[in-house]
């Protein structure tokens, strides 16, 4: 081939022979240049404003300069546009590149580009790559600053340039490398102009879209809230960490913080009164691997937290959180500007600039404290919330119109008129549903109150304290990685499809489970969000069911094995009902006996 054509460079829809093969070959190329995960979770929120529109054809680009490369391919994979080398991007001309962070050579992109940010603005302070050598980011020396320590096997905090905002992070040659780079509030140029003064011109106000689909997304708050099996009752805690040593998940300044928090939030919060939910950066994610942060939390998980996928269901789980233990990361700002009560379990302080509204943000946000019990602590944070209006007005100054103030940057710069159709960002779609069932061993006290109701509080940790309480019985999942609580389990349950041939069906797995372990007084078969199929010593089979998303049906199953121990009759259940307390509401559940 002639030029530089290379092997592995595309033909189609870009080449030196692409008009022979291409379908549509007089289109207007756009191209989305991504760095890592993290930095294409925000260009997956603007690429849909080019929907519809014929006259462009999507591209995508790897820089390769982020040290986060894992996860890039397969999230491009699943974007579906063509994937161009970086090397044949830098000699592809195009009518527009958009990118959401700096680096990789983005003053060598042949045609305008865009930066966005890929967080609530420009806060951080992050030392250009090698400091003291020439970076792919700038193409210029930096000065050390001091930020290493040799020889003394500790950590210290970057306190760089800030990221967005100086010369060492946006121009190359003296000369800006961004044709536009996007802000979303006023605060933010004023501190460009302080820091780059170069830069400023290029700069164009045209809010957020993040924030602009979390705000549109908050009428769907219960059913975000479903989706994550959040119970009448309950209270949802998301905990949030970005990434580095000095974050929430990090081991520098506290490298216990993150282990301690897990274990108190997991043994000292009801399992009924709370549901625990996690939002990792994608940096945590991909540079330590899926497998790996499974693994350290794998316990955690067992508990019933639920880890939430970093690239799109992280703003569903803010609009239905009712409290955020966060860091100094932008997830815990948007989930302030929304109106979230946040814990800061980590401020780092030495990573912001001081000057921003995410550090006045950390600096004034109440603190966790660790020596406190934490129910209190977010009874107390949620009971006396008022959100701060200033929060919101800072995320953004132009909310709900980014979509229409961006694609009128975009269309500017392609040089062609924009679509007549309103610009629209895609709605939050709905989440998978994913609720909680422990796998580990749950203590369960219960107690009757003179009505009949039967008072229930579960917890994972058998030291848990309780007063009011009756009897207490333990809870065990058939394939809890604890074998040895099956020895003592007065109730063992499982959750599954009532069809499912492996198992024989509610009916024969209870009997089958009654027969494996003598010991056991009642075997339940959870055959669904609001249902379960159980059975007593004495050989009664039973079907509990309750109102749609109202009490767990392993609750229920619990309550009736209180209500057992204390003398009830299942005839009497079969006649009225079961009522239970628990996370402090009152249900009724059918009792229903069965054949079988």
């Amino acid at each position: 081939m002639a030029g530089d054509y290379r092997a592995d460079w595309l033909r189609v829809p870009v080449g030196e022979d692409a008009t022979r093969w291409a379908t549509r070959s007089d289109c207007h190329r756009v191209l989305a240049i991504v760095h890592n995960v993290t930095s294409a979770t925000r260009l997956l929120d603007v690429l849909p404003l080019f929907r519809d529109d014929l006259r462009i054809q999507l591209l995508a680009t790897c820089t390769g300069s982020s040290p986060f490369q894992s996860g890039v391919a397969e999230l491009l994979a699943t974007l579906g546009v063509p994937v161009l080398p970086w090397e044949q991007a830098l000699s592809t001309p195009v009518s527009l590149a958009l990118s959401a962070s700096l680096g990789g050579e983005l003053g060598s992109v042949p045609g305008p580009v865009v930066v966005l940010s890929h967080g609530v603005g420009y806060n951080k302070r992050l030392a250009t790559p090698d400091t003291g050598h020439r970076t792919p980011d700038t193409g210029h020396r930096t000065p050390d600053t001091g930020h290493r320590t040799p020889d003394t096997g500790h950590r210290t905090p970057d306190t760089g340039p800030v990221f967005g905002m100086s010369p060492e992070w946006l121009l190359a040659d003296g000369e800006p490398v961004a044709a536009r780079l996007v802000l979303s509030h006023p605060e933010q140029l004023a501190r460009l102009r302080r820091y780059c003064p170069q830069a400023a011109p290029r700069a164009v106000l045209a809010g957020d879209p993040c924030f602009d689909r979390l705000l549109k997304a908050r009428p769907n708050r219960e059913r975000y809230r479903r989706a994550l099996g959040v119970r009448p009752g309950q209270r949802l805690v998301v905990l949030n960490s970005t990434w580095n040593a000095e974050s929430l998940f990090g081991d520098g300044e506290q490298p216990h913080l993150l282990g301690a928090l897990l274990d108190r939030l997991t043994s000292e919060l009801p399992v009924d009164d709370y549901r625990l939910a996690a939002v990792l950066h994608p940096n945590i994610w991909h540079g330590h691997g899926p497998g790996q942060v499974r693994a350290w939390l794998d316990r955690a998980q067992r508990c019933g937290l639920t880890l939430i996928d970093p690239t799109e269901d992280w703003r569903q789980a803010l609009v239905a959180a009712d409290a955020v233990i966060g860091d100094f990361g932008s997830v815990s700002y948007y989930a302030a500007a929304i109106g979230v009560p946040v814990l800061m379990a980590a401020p780092g302080a030495d990573r912001l600039d001081a000057d921003s509204p995410v550090a006045e943000f950390v600096r004034t946000a109440p603190p966790l404290d660790l020596g406190r019990p934490l129910a209190a602590q977010l009874a107390d944070v949620i009971a006396g919330h008022r959100p701060h209006p200033s929060l919101a007005e800072q995320a953004s100054s132009a909310p709900g119109r980014s979509a229409a103030l961006l694609r009128r940057t975009f269309y500017d710069l392609i040089r062609i008129p924009e679509p007549d159709r309103p610009a629209a960002l895609e709605p939050l779609p709905l989440p998978p549903y994913r609720p909680a069932r422990p796998l580990i061993p749950l203590l369960v006290r219960t107690g009757r109150q003179p009505d009949g109701t039967v008072l229930l509080r579960r917890h994972v940790d058998p030291a848990a304290p309780a007063t009011g309480y009756d009897s207490s019985h333990l809870a065990v999942h058939e394939d809890t990685l604890e074998t040895h609580a099956l020895e003592i389990a007065d109730l063992v349950f499982r959750d599954g499809s009532p069809d499912d041939p492996r198992l024989g069906g509610p009916a024969r797995w209870t009997a089958e489970l009654l027969r494996a372990r003598p010991h056991v007084t009642l075997a339940v078969f959870v055959t669904g969000p609001d249902s379960c199929v159980l059975r007593v010593r004495a050989g009664q089979l039973l079907d509990v069911r309750t109102a749609p998303h109202t009490a767990d049906p392993l609750a229920c199953a619990s309550a009736l094995l209180g209500w057992l121990a204390d003398g009830g009759s299942v005839r009497k259940l079969a006649a009225d009902g079961l009522w239970l307390c628990s996370g402090g509401q009152r249900h009724r559940a059918e009792v229903t006996p069965l054949e079988g």
